[in-house]
């Protein structure tokens, strides 16, 4: 069940970086393939934070056994949504603005 979490994980980040970097064209943004690519990271974070609460202290990776507490759990959850404000900062105020001015 680890490694299945572990690439499942993998898998998603994958399609989180696969989505975003198709999500825009010259036109603009395709909303659609925008929300897929949070929900896909959302997801990553999910897997990540199942893995370190069914495997941390267990000793099968030294990286799930930091997370051996709810609080260093919660860590990942905040990570995830870090870095999904900072992703969906980055593409309104420096990707879309970039991209309108390159049409016009």
């Amino acid at each position: 069940m680890l490694y299945i979490l572990i690439s499942v994980a993998i898998i998603l980040f994958i399609a989180h970086v696969i989505l975003l970097f198709t999500s825009f064209s010259n036109a603009g943004i395709i909303p659609s393939r925008y929300f897929y690519s949070h929900l896909t990271l959302w997801l990553t974070g999910l897997s990540v934070f199942a893995l370190a609460a069914l495997y941390s202290g267990t000793n099968q990776s030294t990286f799930l056994d930091y997370f051996n507490t709810w609080m260093r759990r919660s860590y990942i959850v905040l990570f995830t949504f870090g870095l999904s404000l900072i992703a969906h900062a980055v593409v309104t105020f420096l990707v879309l603005p970039l991209l309108r001015k390159s049409k016009s």
